[in-house]
């Protein structure tokens, strides 16, 4: 019944005649200091996306990561939780937030069962903000605690937030062109925005870490455009080969220039945070400097392959490569752009969130304890049929005796029908990717039940197989419990 008022309430508020809906949204950056118990502190900046479900309450996902203090690159946390805010007078507010996640990460692979326990952590804050309109700048005192680790204290946090607007429509109406005044709606209050996945090469120059080789990562970023060429940016990447389970978080800005109809130059900078322990790649703090070009060639209007060049370097420690990749981009274009044809259309949008239990779990013959993870799939629809599911989870008790789980997938879905009326739609779904022994292969069966228009339900039975970079295979058999947003949104 609660899952079924909130879907009403989602359809019915600022819905539009014609079948888009404006839901409201932030960003959120944030900064702290966390004390350490006899060694230097850790500073974690976050970043996190809320969605508005009811007045005053945000629910959202969010990393968190180094990057001046200390020697914690790699270190990296994300979490999902519920944002509550209480005005005050004029443009004063009360802001009070609570969230659980797992993360891990140290100056060495030893070192990160002192500073990140088994990887779970629960957070609290409350703090004062102040609405300036376009943002809200604010602070709080935060509580983080990472189970069995010297992470358990208080600290300020201060916080940036912009809110913004996004247009959505129903989720069945994928492909469909909008009717003629929702188009001019979303031809006005939308922009053009990329979602690119990545296989991206770090060949290591001079590597003062134990690791010496060149580390394959697979990266999934997403852009808007705030101007006509112009963009803003947010990634993540993950390694599976050379150092599986490498990570970084970056964003930052980019150019874009159109060399012909079918090429397109690309140039962006990004700044952010990532390695794995400095003493096996040395990024020291984590933080990194990325600049990178991208040639793209459209395989279609909505389709791009690029080839990408570019140059990591950890300002901080001694990390400097030379990269290389390869590139798929799907262009989502609402506004009236110059090479727009015809009526902007559906496009369907899955997102899921979900529990997942990795058990009868065995690697190198050894049986092992099941791990517990939380994750975030996206799909993308190809027809009524099949989809494309993007996935990234991590886990918030130890493996092996060591925090910092994770899994980064992609592949091919495939799922029944639904016509208005059915309730129940099964699925299956093969995807490959890595976890921290190198590559893995996914395959997973479920149901589905629909709650409502926006809402469903989801329940899956799966295995994963994987041998790790330098031997041994794991596997694992898994029970995966979901909620699934379901929505689309213009594009021309």
């Amino acid at each position: 019944m609660a899952l079924a008022s909130l879907g009403a309430q989602a359809r019915s508020e600022q819905a539009a005649p014609g079948g888009l809906q404006a839901s409201e949204a932030s960003l959120r950056l944030e900064y702290q200091r966390v004390n350490v118990p006899g060694d230097r502190p850790l500073d974690l900046m976050g970043f996190h996306f809320h969605q508005q479900v009811m007045e005053g309450i945000k629910l959202g996902a969010g990393f968190y990561a180094p990057l001046f203090k200390g020697e914690y690159g790699g270190f990296v946390a994300a979490d999902l939780g519920v944002l509550a805010r209480y005005p005050l007078a004029g443009p004063w507010y009360v802001t009070a937030g609570l969230s659980a996640g797992g993360g891990g990460g140290g100056r060495s692979v030893e070192h990160s069962k002192l500073l990140s326990g088994t990887g779970g952590f629960i957070k609290g804050h409350l703090g004062l903000g102040y609405d300036f309109g376009d943002f809200s700048v604010g602070a709080s005192l935060s509580r983080l605690k990472f189970r069995q680790s010297l992470i358990d204290g208080s600290q300020a946090n201060v916080f940036i937030e912009f809110p913004f607007r996004y247009l959505t429509g129903p989720h069945a109406g994928h492909g469909q062109a909008l009717p003629s005044g929702d188009d001019r709606r979303a031809a006005q209050e939308m922009g053009e925005s990329m979602l690119t996945l990545s296989l991206d090469n770090y060949r290591q120059q001079d590597p003062q870490g134990s690791n010496k080789r060149t580390v394959g990562l697979g990266e999934l970023q997403f852009a808007h455009f705030f101007a006509q060429d112009s963009y803003w940016f947010a990634s993540l990447g993950m390694g599976y080969r050379g150092m599986p389970l490498y990570n970084q978080l970056l964003g930052g800005a980019g150019q874009r220039w159109r060399l012909s109809p079918a090429l397109t130059l690309y140039g962006q900078l990004g700044l952010g945070s990532g390695g794995y322990a400095p003493e096996v790649i040395d990024t020291a703090s984590g933080l990194l400097v990325y600049p990178r070009l991208g040639l793209e060639y459209a395989l279609d209007r909505d389709l791009g392959l690029a080839f990408t060049l570019g140059y990591m370097t950890a300002p901080r420690g001694s990390s400097r490569n030379q990269t290389f990749g390869l590139a798929l981009t799907r262009h989502l274009r609402s506004g009236q752009s110059g090479d727009a044809v015809g009526p902007a259309r559906y496009q369907g949008l899955r997102l899921s969130v979900f529990q997942h239990t990795a058990f009868h779990l065995s690697y190198r013959e050894q049986a092992r304890p099941a791990l517990q993870m939380m994750g975030l799939q996206l799909d993308l629809p190809l027809d009524a049929h099949w989809y494309l599911p993007l996935q990234a989870s991590g886990a918030y008790n130890a493996y092996l005796g060591y925090p910092g789980y994770a899994e980064i997938l992609a592949g091919l879905g495939l799922q029944t029908a639904l016509a208005r009326e059915d309730r129940y739609q099964l699925f299956g779904q093969l995807m490959g990717g890595a976890n921290v022994h190198g590559k893995v292969a996914k395959v997973s069966a479920g149901l589905r039940w629909i709650v409502d228009e926006r809402l469903a339900l989801n329940a899956s039975l799966g295995r994963t197989l994987g041998r790790g970079d330098t031997g041994g295979h794991f596997s694992a058999s898994n029970l995966t419990l979901g909620l699934d947003y379901r929505f689309s949104l213009p594009t021309r």
